[in-house]
């Protein structure tokens, strides 16, 4: 499992979208990129991110930031997800779960006393330099699109 931590190499990625083609970490030298990982398109929390992300969308390309989705959900899921929620973000398929495995999001998790795989709601800060700025793990919806934007705001 990756331990990923500010000052690292981002690693390399490249997956198909709904909306864009294929996204790759290369597309954007020189701008910040701002990779969240979220569980399953149009659950309760994901569905919140998702929307937090794209209202705030203009601030974040102001600041120099474009901001990529992440789930094992299909593109044809993800653009029906984009659809019904009117999504601004880029929304990337990880369906082989190769990009979730080197970022280190793909976990073992519990519910209900069951034990099972998923993606660990995750985000990560990558500069203009390709090097991490800034890593959230185990993401609380609530105030993180906020968090996040400051962040980039900042510089830091």
């Amino acid at each position: 499992m990756s331990t990923l931590k500010p000052g690292d190499a981002a690693p390399g990625f490249s997956m198909p979208t709904d909306s864009a083609g294929t996204v790759s970490l290369s597309d954007f030298k020189g701008k910040s990129v701002v990779l969240y990982f979220y569980p399953k398109d149009d659950t309760p929390g994901c569905t919140k991110e998702a929307i937090g992300f794209s209202g705030k969308i203009d601030e974040f390309e102001a600041a120099g930031a474009v901001v990529i989705g992440v789930s094992k959900d299909t593109v044809a899921k993800h653009g029906k997800f984009r659809a019904k929620h009117e999504l601004a973000v880029i929304l990337a398929s990880d369906a082989e779960g190769d990009v979730t495995e080197r970022y280190g999001v793909w976990q073992e998790k519990q519910m209900y006393g069951k034990t099972y795989w998923g993606i660990e709601r995750s985000t990560f800060l990558i500069g203009p330099d390709g090097k991490l700025k800034a890593v959230w793990r185990k993401v609380k919806v609530p105030g993180h699109v906020e968090e996040v934007l400051e962040t980039v705001k900042s510089g830091s």
